[in-house]
Parts: structure tokens; sequence; C-alpha cells
């Protein structure tokens, strides 16, 4: 995040309709300071949502904007990880139809270019393009599950959250959180054997 959205986040005002963040009975929430401390989790939310690396900085970009924007109207602390989740979806999907359209618009144009380069790295051992390969496999197969399951094996595996962390930032329950995490392991899990990776025994 930019040091100008830091700064600027902190003159954030509440949405038509909600009470002010920081009333009479509750200290201002340091949006800026609340941005940097959740910033890691939600760009794991981000990537596995848009699928491109490159693009989880535009959309952290929008994220921190929507702050500033006046759209932070809480005061209860205990709904700012799960309110960011969803603002972090939110713009995920907003990027995703920007980018659909974009690429709708070049589409037709896209079969008069070949690539023609080829890589020319010198080979390395056989261990180093085991794991290299597996990692492919496993990032294609992230690519191929929903962002949902997709994003809390990133949060869990990653970030290294128990299920009640989990249930805290994404705004669920408990059991909620252990029964996603169990679909996006078996859905993984298939992913894998479809790509040999895996071998699934009954």
């Amino acid at each position: 995040m930019t040091r100008s959205v830091s700064q600027s986040a902190s003159s954030a005002s509440p949405a038509e309709g909600d009470e002010p963040a920081g009333g009479a009975n509750q200290p201002e929430i340091d949006w800026p300071a609340v941005l940097v401390k959740h910033e890691r989790w939600l760009r794991a939310v981000v990537g596995a949502r848009v699928g491109e690396p490159q693009a989880v900085d535009e959309v952290m970009q929008e994220v921190s904007l929507a702050v500033v924007r006046g759209k932070a109207p809480l005061t209860n602390r205990e709904r700012i990880a799960p309110w960011l989740y969803q603002l972090a979806v939110r713009q995920s999907l907003l990027y995703r139809r920007k980018v659909g359209r974009r690429r709708r618009l070049v589409g037709r144009y896209a079969d008069r270019f070949h690539p023609t380069e080829h890589d020319t790295r010198t080979a390395d051992p056989l261990e180093w393009l085991l794991s290299e390969e597996r990692q492919r496999l496993v990032r294609l197969a992230l690519a191929r599950m929903a962002p949902r399951d997709s994003e809390i094996l990133l949060l869990k595996y990653i970030e290294g959250w128990s299920y009640h962390e989990l249930a805290e930032h994404l705004g669920v329950s408990h059991s909620a959180a252990e029964s996603r995490l169990h679909r996006a392991r078996a859905n993984l899990r298939q992913q894998l054997a479809k790509l040999k990776v895996i071998e699934v025994t009954k």
C-alpha cells in the first residue's frame, strides 16, 4: 500500500446510515494501522480470487481506496476482519469483471500472435526439476478450484491459522470454517489426482 493511501485512510468517513467510526464513546479506528495489520492475509485472499500474482497490488490498492472513500463505517473492532474480507472479495470480483471485458475486446486478435522465444536455461539438477514441476502442478490445481476453496487453504497453510482464527477473520462460525477447510482439502486432492501428482486410494 502506498504511503499516500495510508495517510489518507485516517480521514475515511462512514457510509450513509451507519454510526460514524469513533463515535462519542468509541475510540477512532486507526485505519492505516488496521490495513497494515491485515494486509498479508488479505493479499492471500485476493491472490486466490484473481489468480494473477501481478494483479494483487492493484486490487489491494482498491481495497485501501475503498476505506479512504468513506466505506469504513465500523465501530465494533471485532467485525473489522470479516468486513475487510468481504471488501477484498468484492474488489476482486470487480477486478475480474474488468479484466474479462478487456480480454473479450482483444481476444479476436490473440490467435495472430505466437510465442517464438524458448527457454534457454541450462539443465538443473533433477531434484530441482521435480520440485519445480510439483509446485507448478499444485498452483495449477489451486487455480482450477473455486476461489473460496483455494483461499481458505492459503490462509490455513501460509498464515498457519487455526479454525478459530479462520472463523474470526472470515466472519463465519467455527463449524463452518472447519467444513469449508475439509471440503477444500478434498477438492485439492481430487485436482492433484487428476494432474497425477498424487494417487487417490479408496
